[in-house]
């Protein structure tokens, strides 16, 4: 790995219902997800820039793929961690861990989402 790069640069969530997460993550993060799929997979790709700071990833429909509350945690930027989690319950998810400050490092909080999933959000100082 480069030293000079973050170590994630792709993330996947799984989902059950792969139009019900599309339209659950683009209204609570007011972005466009594109849908296509590779193989057996149906995915719905975050918007993404080559080249640009921080990791891209998709939506993600197919064996082996189970939502969860355990294992890895993905989190998401957003301005602001409070209207985020505002939309988020409204829309069919619900907050496990209001927002928290961390220091120097901003806030946190943790969701989840229609499918089952625990997300969570970042905002930056």
């Amino acid at each position: 790995m480069p030293s000079h790069a973050n170590p994630v640069n792709w993330f996947e969530i799984p989902v059950n219902d792969l139009a019900r997460a599309k339209t659950f993550y683009e209204s609570v993060l007011g972005v466009e997800i594109t849908e296509t799929e590779m193989g057996p997979n149906k995915m719905g790709w975050f918007p993404m820039e080559m080249g640009a700071a921080g990791a891209a990833g998709t939506l993600i429909q197919g064996e082996g793929y189970a939502p969860s509350h355990d294992g890895s945690l993905v989190y998401i930027n957003v301005d602001k961690i409070d209207p985020a989690l505002e939309a988020i319950n409204s829309r069919g998810g619900k907050t496990l861990m209001p927002r928290l400050g961390i220091g120097e490092h901003g806030f946190i909080a943790h969701f989840e989402d229609t499918e089952g999933n625990r997300v969570a959000l970042h905002e930056a100082p």
